[in-house]
């Protein structure tokens, strides 16, 4: 064997040591990124839900707040509702002995002459049209109450429902109008002015975005409420521009330092005592942008007020 042939084989045998080494270092390597992302994904799902059980724990405390002013929305027109049965009860009488006439002129039980003596009779005593204008009255204003009250119980469902992860095509301006109307009894002293113009449909989660609402509205409440002297006063504009949906709630409350404004995002941080909230209201509402896609702009000094502008992109359903 010449000395040249000597030398090819051994740089070969080299060459393929080194490359059988490279290879089992590849696999190592890739079994080990393979591994480190499987570990990852496990905590992203774990993440996921913690954010989802914070975010619920969050709507609970904030239900907490509502629960006297629900309790008040609900007794008002359940109080008239009551009212009205009772004035009912006394109505129903004076029906069952009308209904027993016209069931024996009916059987001939009784003739003509007899059945009209009678109504006559119950006509003076109960005075049917007054009965006639009054019932009408007080079905509708009865039906009137059943359906405020179920539109009261029907909005905290929906709020305190766990947050479905379903995006569906919608129109942002139905989650407002619910958050409005949950918070009806807490807004009732500010003047709430809402600006909404036309709105695309877009593929969003309306039940995040429904919680945005509250503590926005919640936060824009709060603050006007720590200054005294000024009547309480939110806007609300909705309109969309340039492929984007804004979302702006504007206070004329207390307002922000920037110390404050740079921490809001931040979970548990909070301006708040302790026991009147959980610190994680903007942090949830950074959240929900972020799964839109969205994001979020403050314009905020200090006794002037606040400006929380969001921005969402209008998205299509991916089919």
């Amino acid at each position: 064997m010449s000395e040249d042939t000597y030398n090819y084989k051994q740089a070969y045998f080299r060459e393929k040591s080194a490359r059988d080494q490279l290879e089992v270092l590849l696999e190592d390597k890739t079994r080990a990124l393979f591994q480190a992302n499987q570990a990852l994904e496990e905590k992203l799902a774990i993440l996921k839900n913690q954010q989802a059980t914070v975010m619920q724990t969050d709507k609970m405390a904030t239900l907490g707040t509502l629960a006297a002013g629900v309790a008040h929305e609900i007794n008002n027109p359940l109080a008239y509702v009551t009212s009205n049965l009772e004035s009912i009860k006394f109505i129903k009488p004076v029906l069952l002995m009308l209904l027993k006439v016209a069931k024996q002129y009916a059987d001939k039980t009784i003739s003509a002459d007899e059945a009209h003596t009678q109504l006559v009779t119950l006509d003076q005593q109960s005075d049917f049209n007054f009965m006639l204008d009054d019932i009408d009255e007080l079905l509708d204003d009865t039906h009137e109450g059943l359906n405020r009250i179920a539109s009261i119980v029907n909005n905290l469902l929906n709020f305190a429902r766990p947050q479905s992860s379903a995006m569906a095509m919608a129109s942002i301006k139905e989650t407002l109008d619910g958050a409005v109307k949950l918070l009806a009894n807490q807004l009732k002293t500010s003047t709430v002015s809402i600006h909404c113009n036309e709105l695309p449909m877009t593929y969003c989660n309306l039940s995040a975005l429904n919680q945005v609402f509250v503590n926005l509205l919640l936060n824009a409440k709060y603050a006007c409420d720590l200054v005294s002297g000024t009547e309480n006063e939110i806007t609300v504009n909705l309109f969309a521009q340039n492929d984007k949906i804004y979302i702006e709630v504007q206070d004329n409350g207390c307002g922000m330092d920037e110390a404050t404004v740079n921490h809001i995002f931040e979970p548990f941080y909070t301006t708040k005592p302790v026991g009147d909230g959980t610190g994680m209201g903007m942090a949830i509402v950074y959240s929900v942008l972020k799964e839109h896609g969205g994001v979020i702009e403050i314009e905020s000094e200090l006794n002037k007020g606040t400006l929380m502008r969001c921005i969402i992109p209008i998205m299509h359903e991916h089919k």
